[in-house]
């Protein structure tokens, strides 16, 4: 009777840690998101939806790392306009910092969601990538040495210029190189390290897009820029992997911040000081 009993009790237990295994064993996952076989944003009920966010933080005031705070913080205008966008429509912000030519590459591997460097929707990238309405518009500044007094193309014969790794900046170089005679270009990953270049005379100026110019030449007085004439826009948009869902949505609350002045009191925020 006793030996009937304890194979009994073994037979319940082991009922019981199967039941209670099963019931581990779906509903109870972790959140998956971008690139992880699930789209980023499908919660679990009761959790607020994640969206990742790719960018390059070396661009500021669009977005760079501040320390001010005691703790290392990815700050910038395309930081608030994302934050203000995701949380319109539901989403939390993940930001994840890389390379600037890393981050349509972020978006056809699922790595990212949506991307936001100040990025321009060039004809390349958009082979890639589909992009959001301009949210704003800049201009290419060349940014050289005061006593150089380089303030124009065709002062670069025969000199050396940088750029960032992948920008529309290199495009444009690669363009100058065509018509200004003996022009080499530097492509490099950080908008620091091209500053660097130009302080340390190892190339003789570089092209940055305005707002960021006067952020370096601000902090390195023996800098300065010009900008650069052309009949093109340098707009920035929202990048997106191919097809994804939201786009439409992101535009529409674009369309909003233009309208309600949210837009305009972020530009002031970052590029008014």
């Amino acid at each position: 009777m006793k030996k009937r009993t304890s194979i009994l009790s073994l037979a319940v237990t082991s009922l019981l840690a199967a039941a209670m295994i099963a019931g581990c064993g779906t509903g109870n996952q972790p959140q998956t998101g971008a690139g992880q076989g699930q789209p980023a944003g499908q919660g679990q009920a009761g959790e607020k939806k994640t969206l990742i966010m790719a960018t390059s933080a070396d661009y500021k005031p669009y977005e760079y790392h501040d320390l001010t705070s005691g703790k290392d913080e990815i700050v910038g205008f395309d930081i608030d306009i994302a934050k203000y966008i995701a949380n319109e429509l539901g989403y939390e912000v993940q930001v994840t910092d890389m390379n600037f030519d890393g981050l349509v590459p972020a978006l056809q591997t699922n790595r990212a969601d949506f991307v936001m460097a100040g990025m321009t929707p060039t004809p390349e990238r958009q082979k890639n990538a589909e992009f959001s309405d301009i949210y704003y518009d800049a201009k290419n500044t060349l940014v050289s040495k005061k006593e150089s007094n380089i303030t124009k193309p065709e002062q670069l014969a025969g000199k050396k210029i940088a750029v960032q790794l992948g920008s529309i900046q290199e495009e444009a170089a690669k363009e100058m190189s065509k018509t200004v005679q003996g022009l080499q270009v530097t492509s490099l990953n950080k908008l620091g390290e091209i500053v660097e270049e130009v302080k340390t005379g190892r190339v003789d100026a570089a092209i940055i897009e305005d707002h960021v110019a006067k952020s370096f030449v601000e902090s390195n007085p023996g800098l300065q820029f010009t900008t650069l004439e052309t009949d093109e826009t340098n707009g920035s948009a929202i990048a997106f992997p191919k097809g994804s869902p939201h786009v439409a949505k992101f535009n529409e609350v674009i369309k909003k911040m233009k309208e309600n002045g949210e837009m305009d009191k972020l530009i002031q925020k970052w590029f008014a000081q």
